[in-house]
């Protein structure tokens, strides 16, 4: 059985960054998948499952408010190796056309006091997963550490 593409980039390797998974055509139009990775596989934690479910609700929340982006944005998703997310955009990027959003994404989330959208039980299949206080840490280190300082090698896959 042949191997899918995200299966042979070599994650021993792999950064912390914004990457460009994969980039599909869907009824004539171009659909960019985007790695965002906020962990180094393998090699330090990964993000707490509650921490990561809080950031997958703020940032879809952010994302699909966004005045500039919010008509692009398709879907927002934590990885099953709970060291990202994955972001699915209409049209076609690369992945510093998106280093901005993310900023913005990420500070939204650093900075989020309050209710945690959609967090309640007849909107949430598991509302009880959430951690604030750690999705917060969590995208202030990511901002801090990747984002703020991005260069190539966090751009574009190893070779």
């Amino acid at each position: 059985m042949k191997k899918i593409p995200s299966f042979t980039i070599n994650h021993t390797k792999l950064l912390r960054g914004i990457y460009v998974s994969r980039k599909d055509e869907v009824g004539g139009e171009v659909v960019t998948t985007f790695d965002i990775r906020m962990k180094e596989p393998n090699r330090e934690p990964v993000l707490h499952p509650g921490a990561l479910h809080t950031i997958e609700h703020l940032a879809a929340t952010y994302l699909r408010n966004d005045d500039e982006w919010k008509d692009r944005i398709l879907y927002w998703g934590p990885m099953g190796c709970l060291t990202g997310n994955y972001l699915l955009l209409r049209g076609d990027y690369d992945s510093a056309d998106i280093v901005e959003l993310m900023k913005r994404t990420f500070r939204f989330i650093a900075d989020f006091e309050g209710d945690i959208p959609g967090a309640a039980p007849a909107d949430c299949g598991n509302y009880l997963l959430h951690d604030l206080p750690m999705a917060k840490w969590e995208a202030k280190k990511f901002l801090t550490e990747v984002l703020e300082n991005i260069t190539e090698k966090n751009l574009n896959y190893p070779a």
